[in-house]
């Protein structure tokens, strides 16, 4: 599971040859929230509401990257 960011308590990450859609993980040490990498939906799980504004601000900055990740691993 390649770490894509770290932020001051959590990360974000993107598992090698996980299901679809493309999606990341957003973990920290009491919540894991997965989130669709095209267009930010929350698929599973659950984030403290900062910690979901910092991720869903990252993953749309940087959706293009992390789509030809997901390409790359899978």
């Amino acid at each position: 599971m390649p770490t894509l960011a770290r932020f001051a308590g959590f990360e974000i990450a993107m598992y090698f040859e996980d299901h679809n859609p493309p999606h990341v993980h957003v973990v920290g040490p009491d919540f894991e929230m997965l989130v669709a990498i095209r267009n930010d939906a929350v698929l599973a799980g659950e984030a403290p509401a900062r910690v979901r504004r910092m991720a869903l601000r990252w993953i749309a900055a940087n959706r293009d990257e992390l789509l030809t990740r997901w390409e790359d691993y899978h």
